[in-house]
């Protein structure tokens, strides 16, 4: 068996790449293949140097786990705010609400929360507003919150997104930000996925009309990945990126101790 040895070296580490069957990774010229594999590395060595100045700006956070925040189901549960969402992600909230709301839009918007994503997208006016929770105590949020609109076209749907869509038509705009509701979910979507909201790519793609947007946040901070730009562009005709500076106290419970987070929006 021929092995293809490539390495890396910098100041800080050496990457290595061993690869020993000689099918994979095999264009017709043996140029193309060292030019394909030399990418892959100087693209890992890229990203390890960006991790090192960007690890330097992380806050310690609790020691509490994302497992241990979600060993209760959350789906019934009474929850504080903070069990909600923390005040770092308000900035996060209001960038994703401009990025998709508009007067002439018909909104979807999965996960009520504390209303603050509700608000901004009020405030910037939509031609009517669905929201989908599934929590009884978020839901009475809601039904406080939507007396203040009366006379507005906002509509509560009560369910998980999973089972409640496909009664659902289609829209201009959604906007994604809800939770893992116990240890199942956030091991599976916390864990398998490329960013939390990848379950809900197929989703979003089926019920939003020709040129309609797709926002969330993603698990990354300064860019996103390969692997998440080929599950975007496997349903989305394109993307933009936004970074959007955080500012993170040093006791933050959640499971991000960045200064940034990278918001995306899809266009169908």
């Amino acid at each position: 068996m021929t092995v293809m040895r490539k390495v890396r070296r910098t100041a800080n580490f050496d990457l290595v790449l061993e690869v020993g069957n000689e099918q994979f990774v095999s264009p017709p010229r043996a140029a193309q293949r060292h030019w394909l594999l030399n990418r892959v590395l100087r693209e890992a060595a890229d990203d390890l140097q960006a991790l090192d100045a960007i690890a330097r700006r992380f806050v310690p956070g609790l020691t509490e786990s994302v497992t241990d925040r979600t060993s209760v189901d959350r789906t019934e549960a009474e929850l504080a705010d903070v069990d909600i969402m923390e005040d770092w992600q308000i900035p996060l909230m209001e960038v994703m609400s401009g990025l998709v709301a508009r007067p002439d839009a018909h909104l979807l918007e999965i996960g009520f929360g504390r209303g603050i994503s509700a608000e901004v997208i009020q405030r910037h006016g939509v031609a009517s507003h669905t929201i989908v929770e599934c929590n009884p105590s978020v839901c009475r949020r809601f039904m406080e919150w939507r007396a203040r609109y009366a006379e507005r076209r906002i509509e509560l749907v009560t369910g998980k997104w999973q089972d409640t869509l496909p009664r659902l038509g289609l829209f201009d705009a959604i906007f994604f930000h809800t939770y893992a509701l116990n240890e199942s979910e956030s091991t599976e979507l916390l864990s398998r996925s490329v960013t939390f909201a990848e379950p809900f790519f197929e989703s979003a793609a089926a019920h939003l009309r020709d040129g309609g947007v797709f926002t969330y946040l993603t698990n990354e901070i300064d860019s996103i990945g390969r692997t998440h730009q080929r599950a975007l562009l496997s349903r989305f005709r394109s993307f933009s990126v936004r970074v959007v500076p955080l500012e993170i106290p040093s006791d933050v419970r959640d499971a991000w101790w960045a200064d940034t987070m990278a918001v995306v929006v899809a266009v169908k």
